[in-house]
């Protein structure tokens, strides 16, 4: 079967930088089997063609716009020949473009919307629903896809609430490379998030609640995982919180560099305003690393046996629950075990398999 695969980057022909490893792992089980030919939408500046996991790779070279983005991807699958499924990863702009090259050419189209599809957040305007152009995108998308996925049941919740009805099928992690390790027990106690730093992750929130550990006398670092996009608005944050030496900031890492920071880390902490389905508490659980967070993503759908959830943007009972945990060492096991069996048995080989069952579906229906 020829699979193509629509996606707006994270698939750099390093393999290692820049790259979804979630993304990637599904792509290297599909191509064992399969003719995958991967369609980048806006990444490198220049057209090009390379290889990577058994997969095809072409990078249309950044077109601007969606209609220039549809144009360049029709023109290339016309190129290589028809596919028997088109797959968008993401909503905007790979889904939206993926669907409407299916019609055009009569391939029936999944997409994954696995971000900010379905909510909006006025506050910092985040989400493809605070847009009317981007919520009439993201409807037709829906209408005219064979099918939609999902990767949690907290987004699938927000889908229904459209009036749409996805599928839920988790991404999983290759959980022979995040594996445990040896964590000793603290203090000093290691909190790890890892994300952009970007105002819809909500870090501001994390720095605060370490502020409030560290106020009541808890022996806390915090490992920051992820670019800044914020220019220096974080630093400049641990800084006027008085966190300098509470607070390292790692900018981006490759998932060989972070691997180790889940293995020695007591609590993986999300302070996301939303989450789709967020790849970094799968690793972290995959690395028996016991989660806490704010009630989005898996963080929602795990609580209570596999996670605990605060509401978004309260760094005091973030702080609070944070604390109980670091002095329960009982409740970080439980969660972690729990949570760890969860991921082994959604990991990227149970992945895979559905996804390629969800093809051979799909490419037996009308494309009409």
């Amino acid at each position: 079967m020829r699979i193509a695969l629509v996606v707006a980057g994270g698939v750099d022909r390093s393999g290692r930088e820049r790259v979804i490893p979630v993304l990637l792992s599904l792509v290297e089980r599909l191509a064992r089997r399969h003719d995958v030919r991967i369609y980048v939408l806006r990444y490198l500046e220049q057209p090009c063609t390379y290889s990577l996991l058994g997969a095809t790779v072409h990078d249309l070279g950044r077109p601007r716009g969606i209609r220039r983005q549809y144009a360049a991807l029709v023109e290339a699958l016309e190129r290589d020949g028809d596919a028997a499924v088109l797959h968008g990863y993401w909503g905007l702009p790979s889904g939206v473009v993926a669907v409407a090259a299916g019609r055009r050419l009569g391939i029936p189209s999944v997409v994954t919307c696995d971000s900010g599809e379905f909510v909006s957040v006025p506050d910092i305007e985040y989400g493809s629903q605070y847009r009317l152009r981007q919520r009439l995108a993201v409807s037709t998308m829906c209408r005219y896809a064979k099918a939609i996925t999902v990767g949690s049941e907290y987004q699938a919740g927000l889908a229904r609430a459209l009036g749409i009805e996805p599928r839920i099928l988790p991404i999983g992690v290759d959980c022979s490379v995040f594996t445990p390790g040896s964590r000793s027990e603290g203090p000093p106690w290691r909190l790890l998030n890892v994300a952009r730093q970007n105002p819809v992750k909500d870090q501001g929130t994390l720095l605060r609640a370490v502020r409030h550990l560290v106020s009541h006398g808890v022996d806390v670092h915090l490992d920051l995982v992820g670019e800044d996009t914020m220019d220096g608005a974080m630093p400049a944050l641990a800084i006027e919180l008085g966190l300098q030496s509470h607070v390292t900031f790692h900018g981006f890492l490759p998932t060989d560099a972070v691997i180790p920071l889940y293995q020695q880390a007591h609590l993986a902490v999300l302070t996301s305003l939303h989450e789709a389905a967020p790849v970094s508490i799968l690793e972290a659980a995959a690395c028996g690393t016991p989660v806490a967070g704010t009630a989005v993503g898996f963080v929602a759908d795990w609580g209570p046996e596999r996670a605990v959830a605060v509401p978004r943007g309260a760094d005091e009972p973030l702080a609070d629950a944070v604390q109980t945990l670091l002095e329960n060492p009982l409740q970080r096991e439980a969660l972690a075990r729990s949570a760890r069996e969860w991921v082994r048995a959604h990991d990227a080989d149970w992945s895979a398999d559905r996804v390629e069952r969800l093809y051979v579906e799909v490419s037996k229906k009308s494309p009409g």
